[in-house]
């Protein structure tokens, strides 16, 4: 699977658990950390940690290794990284604080 149809079923997975205001940024042109970033809000600890367990559990159900996970404990700000897909899931304060959409403005923005 390319980056581009991991990001998009990435994005599917969060919408189905109803994560707020879901985007993609296409940053291949930007950095060689990734390709794309799907940032997305959720409106509580509880919602946040579900959020990263179902794209988890689908991820692994596809046979999409999971990297790396940081932020699962405080779930704050849960990144998921899966090599050409970074995935971070914010609570909606954090989420306007670091304003990672500003910082990678650069990219191909998409809702």
């Amino acid at each position: 699977m390319d980056s581009k149809a991991l990001a998009e079923k990435i994005v599917e997975i969060l919408n189905d658990k109803k994560a707020k205001d879901v985007k993609t940024i296409d940053i291949s042109e930007l950095t060689v950390i990734a390709d794309y970033f799907v940032i997305c809000s959720g409106t509580s600890t509880v919602h946040i940690k579900a959020l990263a367990d179902e794209v988890e559990e689908k991820m692994q159900e596809m046979n999409v290794e999971l990297l790396r996970k940081e932020g699962y404990n405080s779930a704050r700000w849960i990144l998921l990284d899966y090599n050409s897909v970074v995935v971070h899931i914010f609570h909606e304060e954090d989420r306007e604080f670091y304003n990672l959409e500003r910082l990678w403005a650069d990219g191909v923005i998409q809702r």
